[in-house]
């Protein structure tokens, strides 16, 4: 089978950064001339702008491919690079987060609050018997005590692993078992669509007996309260945070660990059967996630705001809520609930209130926006925003149009970022002062990152192709493997391509004719039609283009006569459905892509729905509405923010 996916979709609108920004960025063409003439000794120096206890001599050890090490006989603390080190060189009066919670209710906590938070909860923890190397579950809500619980657990060398406040019992259940957690820190619940949404119960079940017998590893539960709701309690296992850690002592001094020191374990949602659970550790990781989050996010600490809207349940709010900022010493927004909540302005309010500079969110949420219309945006003051940033997922060029033209003004550039939970940082972006823009191109490499897009032989399909996207060479933030299971890393991401040692990602991408990369979707998304392998991210792209198409979702669903058939889900702009009369509007888009890409990429059947299927952190599940499309039992809910929503569609499916 030919791994070309065709490309059918042009974009040549550009957009060069402006004089003035480029005059103040961070990050500048020579950047990429240093990591090109000794890529190593270039991280080496990214490395070095963290606190080492004991200065790295090593960079790079890949003699034992596909088993990284980076800086491995140097020695650091993570949390003190994130705290301590601000507070000393005098910043401590600077706010690390404004926190605002989804009922109105705020936080200003400064550096040396967040610091003397984190060393109490370190020694409540040491108490409690955590020890360097064990886990440590995480399930709460956004509110400053997860930011603290995440740092405390690393200053102490144990290993984290955050699951989503959105997951079930069982979810939690699997991934605790996994990991061999010895504690839980966990609150009664948290604010969420405007009601307290509990997260305590859910804990509680997964402790007790699932058919299997009771939890086994789990030592103490300690717990938030956070909206004050009632929650059942077990004696002995069972702790407030707040009758331990503020009773007791802020003296924690923060001891040094191994580069390689395992900092935590996140699993990835999504996937049937046993959860993978992705471990990142300690130097590299926060090597390239400073690096990047001031350089593609043009990050200035002493006057940027910056709000990425990312829950810690994902590595978004790992890496660039968590450990990138903390470690610059910005000042960041965290917000706890939902952006419609309690009217659909909600995130513009906030921009607007914290004087937000820079903004990181998914192209799931931006078509949301776009669904609703501009003039929510426009009753809010936005032009404090200097630069925008998308991740999650590729974004087509209308909603990057959108993004720019509405929420930046038509002058804050956009970096497109491509990275996973599995590299642990951004690898593919724009750098906002160097890059001349293409809506919808996640663009180049950055500098010290190696990618290639190949064929299923490994061979390099040049500029103006398409296939799989590899990346050549290993990179600091790279994960270090799946927890207890080297041979699942080994098989899920280096078989493919093992006599080339090449990192294989699972997306689809091209190279245009400047060498820049278009993302595709995954691999498991590209569809067969007729012999033409398509990709559901440019007919997406097509459908987003209509004036009065908000979202769409696209998938392949097995066809008699083409082997594959496009379906396509999409969701309505309100402004448009004010306007206009929904009859006739399906035949209009099957036609519509027709005309965009091309005869063979028209939807066999194009469903108007009120939703599409996503996960809390915006991925839109497609394999759900395969299961639709080919008239299936619909498969595992439960990560779904909405788990309502497949109801929904198949109700509207079937009415057509």
């Amino acid at each position: 089978m030919s791994s070309q996916i065709d490309h059918l979709l042009t974009e040549t609108r550009r957009f060069a950064p402006s004089a003035e920004f480029a005059a103040q960025a961070n990050a500048h063409a020579d950047l990429y001339e240093a990591a090109a003439q000794d890529r190593e000794a270039f991280w080496a120096e990214q490395a070095r702008a963290l606190h080492w206890h004991t200065p790295f001599t090593k960079n790079l050890d890949w003699s034992n491919p596909p088993f990284a090490t980076w800086f491995e006989d140097g020695e650091l603390n993570v949390a003190y690079n994130c705290l301590d080190r601000h507070v000393e060189a005098g910043l401590g009066d600077r706010v690390a987060l404004l926190w605002e919670g989804e009922p109105g209710d705020e936080r200003r906590v400064t550096y040396a609050e967040l610091t003397d938070e984190v060393k109490r909860l370190a020694n409540v923890l040491t108490d409690l018997g955590v020890e360097a190397g064990d886990r440590v579950a995480i399930y709460l809500p956004m509110i400053p005590e997860a930011v603290a619980s995440m740092l405390a657990v690393a200053r102490i060398g144990a290993i984290h692993s955050v699951v989503f406040g959105g997951f079930s019992a069982d979810s939690l259940r699997s991934r605790i078992d996994d990991a061999g957690a010895k504690l839980v820190i966990t609150s009664d619940g948290g604010y969420r669509k405007g009601k307290a949404s509990p997260l305590k119960p859910a804990v509680d079940q997964a402790l007790a007996d699932r058919g299997h017998g009771p939890q086994e590893t789990v030592e103490h539960v300690l717990v938030v309260k956070r909206t004050d709701t009632e929650v059942s309690w077990q004696d002995g296992r069972d702790l407030w945070w707040h009758d331990l850690v503020p009773a007791a002592s802020a003296d924690h001094v923060a001891q040094p660990f191994p580069a390689e020191n395992p900092l935590f374990i996140l699993y990835t949602s999504g996937t049937t059967g046993k959860p993978k659970g992705i471990l990142h550790t300690s130097g590299g990781y926060l090597t390239q996630a400073a690096f990047t989050n001031k350089v593609v996010h043009d990050l200035h600490a002493e006057t940027d705001v910056y709000w990425c809207t990312a829950d810690i349940g994902w590595i978004t709010g790992h890496t660039y809520v968590t450990y990138g900022p903390l470690a610059n010493g910005a000042t960041q927004v965290i917000y706890e609930g939902t952006p419609d909540t309690p009217h659909p302005g909600r995130w513009w309010e906030i921009v607007a209130k914290y004087g937000v500079t820079i903004l990181y969110t998914a192209p799931t949420a931006i078509r949301s926006f776009m669904k609703l219309g501009r003039s929510i945006p426009e009753q809010h003051d936005l032009s404090s925003l200097r630069l925008l940033g998308s991740v999650g997922e590729p974004i087509n060029p209308e909603a990057w149009m959108w993004y720019r033209h509405v929420i930046g003004g038509d002058t804050a550039p956009i970096v497109d970022t491509w990275w996973q939970t599995e590299t642990g940082a951004i690898m593919v972006s724009a750098l906002p002062g160097v890059t001349e823009t293409k809506p919808g191109s996640a663009q180049v490499p950055l500098p010290g990152i190696s990618v290639d897009v190949v064929d299923e032989k490994g061979e390099v399909v040049g500029n103006g192709n398409g296939g799989l996207l590899v990346l050549t060479e290993p990179w600091p933030s790279m994960l270090r493997g799946i927890w207890g299971d080297p041979e699942r890393f080994k098989e899920t991401y280096w078989d493919k391509f093992a006599d080339l040692g090449y990192y294989f990602a699972g997306d689809g991408a091209r190279l245009d004719e400047d060498g820049d990369v278009w993302f595709l979707g995954r691999v498991d998304d590209v569809m067969n039609v007729s012999g033409h392998r398509l990709s559901t991210t440019e007919i997406e792209s097509a459908l987003v283009g209509n004036e009065a198409v908000a979202e769409a979702a696209v998938v392949g669903a097995s066809d008699e006569t083409t082997g594959q058939a496009v379906v396509a889900f999409c969701v309505i702009k309100e402004s448009y459905m004010k306007a206009n009369p929904l009859e006739g509007l399906v035949d209009t888009l099957r036609a519509w892509v027709g005309e965009q890409i091309g005869p063979i990429a028209r939807p066999r059947d194009v469903y108007i729905v009120t939703e599409l299927p996503k996960t809390r952190s915006g991925k839109i599940m497609r394999r759900l509405l395969r299961d639709v499309a080919e008239g299936r039992e619909v498969g595992d809910t439960t990560t779904l923010a909405d788990t309502m929503v497949m109801s929904t569609i198949k109700g509207q499916v079937t009415k057509k």
